[in-house]
């Protein structure tokens, strides 16, 4: 699986010109699934971002993770986006031959979510599968990729 991960203060994203999902300072993530995943990959994903360190401590260092806010509403808005397989180093049209199939797809992301979830996360989503607007205000800005292969 694979995350965009950006630092926000805040983010929403849109279905048909409704809003379907929002957080306020925490994270947007944009999630792929990669068409070998399994759900051990969607816990293992979800582990590493609720443990990342991308957050400023007192000292002004990126030193905490959203784990380290439990009295504060720091908070997540996950988007799939079978996007973030899109592979472009042969052309300029990209593949998505790595992305998962739909099913798949929608199986590991709502995983994914859940264990965010499990983890005391508030986590909102978008609309698997549908064409989304998503609106943010990157903090730093500061975006990470993340990678999680099977081990």
């Amino acid at each position: 699986m694979r995350a965009i991960v950006q630092r926000v203060s805040a983010a929403t994203v849109q279905v048909d010109g409704r809003e379907v999902g929002r957080c306020g300072r925490g994270l947007l993530l944009l999630v792929g699934v990669h068409k070998n995943d399994t759900l051990d990959q969607a816990k293992k994903l979800a582990l590493k971002i609720s443990t990342l360190r991308i957050f400023n401590d007192h000292e002004g260092k990126m030193n905490l993770s959203i784990q380290d806010f439990k009295d504060e509403p720091y908070e997540i808005l996950a988007v799939s986006n079978f996007t973030v397989y899109g592979d472009a180093k042969k052309s300029n049209r990209p593949s998505f031959t790595n992305s998962a199939p739909y099913s798949h797809g929608e199986e590991h992301f709502h995983a994914f979510v859940n264990e965010l979830r499990i983890l005391g996360i508030l986590t909102q989503t978008g609309t698997f599968g549908a064409d989304m607007q998503v609106s943010l205000i990157n903090d730093g800005p500061v975006t990470v990729i993340l990678d999680v292969d099977a081990a």
